[in-house]
């Protein structure tokens, strides 16, 4: 029977043998309370994991806790690491353990899947696939603050001891209907080191680049990298350094004077004569000095061929049509991108769409649709298909 203690961990010999009953189990339940508003790095407030028979909390703020046991216990690549919605709790632990704790189950991912919707709340997956409501009104609570009170353990106890119910019941419904391995590709992307690469040096680009002038992209990226770097020396969000329009502002510019940024719109009046801003001229220098030096390597842009009018509506129509049959979320068949790829005729291996399972599915009625040998009609108000 699952033993069920709201009293978090805050002991070494309760947490070596709490790790060693989740050891135990074939899969590891994780949820995370984080704090972040005011910093560059999370921090981390509680952990919660379960198991098939056993459920724990752990209070990793606890003076002299060290959580390392259950690091490694989640680095472990022999059984899954479950997790609803797992991108900002793989952050926390690709950061503590130095790689994110592959394998992934992600339930909001299996959730497209299985028809449930896309991006779908943990409140509402819970209440779809296991018929629970929950009460989320501790969800925005202050998770630094000690001590914890009963309703906030019984919300953080939940998230994994539902999670543990809707996964067993997911993977179960995956299984009968062939449909693992459509998720499973989605899931691994997760471990991909690259998505919580927090190098200065790949800063610009979680930027949109608006310019492929040379000279723009050096500062771009320049200022970027700076404003990383300074977000983390003081443990800052990237905003409260600069904000996004202001690296545009600074790229497009190029002010390299005091007065030259007093007259930026985006940069806060004064701001370059705080103590945040220090670097921040020379960073421009440095770019405008020597752009070869500072412009990252863009991929040339390549020319498109013409798009045949009403194209992509029609494959919206069909991956529609597709995906209601199929009762499967359209974004896990083929995303915005994919549709204008196929719709301009591409056939490059970079096209989910046209590869696997989603082939199957709709890249090969794609494909029929574009070349005149699948038609689209109305019945009924239904979308019916026609090879032809």
């Amino acid at each position: 029977m699952s033993r069920v203690s709201l009293t978090p961990i805050v002991d070494q010999s309760d947490l070596d043998d709490a790790c060693h009953r989740l050891a135990a189990g074939t899969f590891i339940c994780v949820d995370t309370e984080f704090h972040r508003e005011t910093t560059y790095w999370p921090e981390l407030c509680l952990i919660q994991a379960s198991c098939e028979d056993y459920e724990v909390i752990i209070d990793p703020m606890a003076e002299d806790l060290d959580i390392g046991p259950f690091l490694q216990l989640i680095a472990d690549p022999s059984r899954p690491k479950v997790f609803h919605a797992a991108r900002q709790d793989l952050e926390i632990f690709n950061r503590l353990i130095g790689h994110p704790p592959g394998p992934i189950f992600d339930t909001q991912i299996a959730a497209m899947a299985l028809g449930i919707g896309d991006s779908v709340s943990y409140d509402n997956l819970i209440q779809r696939v296991l018929k629970r409501r929950i009460d989320k009104s501790s969800q925005f609570t202050d998770w630094k603050r000690r001590p914890l009170t009963d309703k906030q353990l019984d919300y953080a106890m939940g998230d994994v001891t539902h999670l543990r119910d809707a996964y067993q019941e997911m993977l179960k419904r995956l299984e009968a209907q062939d449909r693992l391995n459509w998720v499973q590709s989605e899931m691994a992307q997760l471990v991909d080191p690259a998505l919580y690469d927090t190098s200065p040096e790949n800063a610009w680009k979680r930027l949109k680049m608006r310019k492929p002038n040379k000279e723009y992209a050096a500062v771009f990226a320049s200022v970027a990298g700076w404003r990383e770097d300074k977000a983390q020396k003081f443990n800052k969000p990237r905003r409260r350094i600069l904000k996004d329009d202001a690296i545009q502002e600074i790229a497009d510019q190029k002010p390299q004077s005091e007065k030259a940024f007093e007259r930026l719109r985006a940069v806060p009046k004064g701001f370059i004569r705080s103590k945040y801003a220090e670097g921040l001229m020379d960073a421009v220098y440095a770019a405008t000095s020597d752009p070869d030096a500072h412009a990252p390597r863009l991929p040339k842009r390549q020319h498109n061929p013409e798009m045949p009018a009403g194209a992509p509506e029609m494959l919206k129509v069909l991956l529609k049509a597709v995906s209601d049959e199929a009762n499967v979320v359209p974004r896990l068949i083929a995303n915005a991108a994919d549709i204008e790829k196929l719709a301009r005729g591409e056939t490059s291996d970079d096209i989910a769409a046209l590869t696997g399972w989603r082939y199957e599915l709709f890249g090969r009625k794609a494909q029929a649709l574009l070349s005149g040998k699948l038609a689209l009609s109305f019945e009924n108000g239904q979308v019916r298909l026609f090879e032809l």
